[in-house]
């Protein structure tokens, strides 16, 4: 440790010392919230399903048996009091109705977990010059944050002010509603990385460049342009929205578990891709061309694309039946 302070900049331990001055000067204006006095919210989940579980067993027991019209006074008491346990705090409530927004969010996520990797290896064979200069595939990515930096202002300034007219809404556009644009942006995402894998493909198969997985395309990589600035896009409407939906909707005393649910949607979605792509090559690799190859040209992306096209509009439909459907929090989020 000694060794570490003694190599750092002389500002450095300065500058900690007094960012830990602020903490301790800070600890003592801090208000703390009281523990609950009835034990934590998932115990009390597990607590009423259990209560569920007796109560429906006791009675299912009961009504099986012969003399069940001679049940004991007291053991009808007994089911009624088992009966009203079951009744889910009102915490437990507010969370489960998030879940059926966060699953049809799912495919999404499935989504947006391409972009790190089959848009990037599908640019990686296209031509990348501009001049002199080679666009390394990676880079494309940062297509994507540029988009977003550009679209906010523009949809802070110029989107939410022409929706606030129309809407009387003083957000523009509803949380549900905005998310709900970004998962249709992601429909025409995959529509558009279809596209556009099938005109690589042909390319490749038009030059004989088929069994050469080394080889450039000679197609542009501003083709794939398009899907890179769409993704950030979707994202500036569906992330952001998801985040302050979450956070918004829980109750008060649970908001870093709100954005703990936002955060496990993404995490699932890149598990459920990487299964898609595990069982699909499993699936094609039997016989004829594989979904997915280490040479691109044999591969066809184009068909998960389109797969994924596909799972997005039912996830969009799930979507829209489910936010009909929400009963907000706060008048401020409503899916009218």
């Amino acid at each position: 440790m000694r060794t570490i302070l003694k190599n750092l900049p002389r500002e450095v331990p300065s500058s900690i010392g007094g960012i830990l001055g602020l903490f301790w000067l800070g600890t003592r204006t801090y208000r703390f919230y009281p523990v609950r006095s009835d034990g934590s919210l998932i115990g009390q989940v597990v607590k009423h399903i259990l209560s569920l579980v007796r109560t429906w067993h006791a009675s299912w027991s009961s009504g099986s048996s012969d003399d069940s019209h001679c049940m004991p006074t007291s053991s009808s008491s007994r089911l009624k009091d088992n009966a009203e346990m079951t009744c889910f705090p009102d915490e437990a409530k507010s969370l489960l109705k998030l879940f059926p927004i966060g699953a049809t969010c799912l495919i999404y996520a499935v989504v947006f977990a391409q972009w790190m990797t089959l848009f990037t290896k599908q640019a990686s064979t296209l031509d990348r010059w501009i001049g002199s200069l080679q666009v390394p595939a990676a880079a494309l990515q940062s297509l994507i944050s540029v988009s977003i930096v550009i679209s906010i202002p523009i949809y802070d300034r110029i989107l939410v002010p022409l929706a606030r007219k129309y809407s009387k809404n003083p957000c523009g556009i509803t949380t549900l509603q905005r998310i709900g644009t970004g998962l249709a942006m992601s429909v025409i995402l995959m529509v558009v990385a279809a596209i556009v894998e099938m005109r690589r493909l042909r390319v490749a198969r038009e030059h004989g460049l088929v069994d050469n997985p080394e080889a450039t395309i000679p197609m542009s990589f501003w083709w794939v342009v398009p899907q890179f600035v769409l993704t950030g896009l979707a994202d500036m409407f569906t992330m952001v929205g998801l985040q302050e939906f979450f956070y918004d909707q829980v109750p008060d005393s649970l908001r870093s578990l709100g954005l703990a649910l936002y955060l496990s949607i993404f995490g699932i979605g890149s598990f459920i891709s990487g299964f898609l792509v595990y069982a699909i090559d499993r699936v094609t690799s039997d016989g004829g061309d594989r979904w997915f190859s280490n040479n691109l040209n044999r591969g066809h992306l184009d068909y998960f694309y389109w797969l994924l096209a596909a799972l997005s509009v039912v996830g969009l439909a799930a979507y829209l039946h489910f936010s009909q459907v929400y009963v907000p929090k706060k008048k401020g989020i409503s899916a009218e």
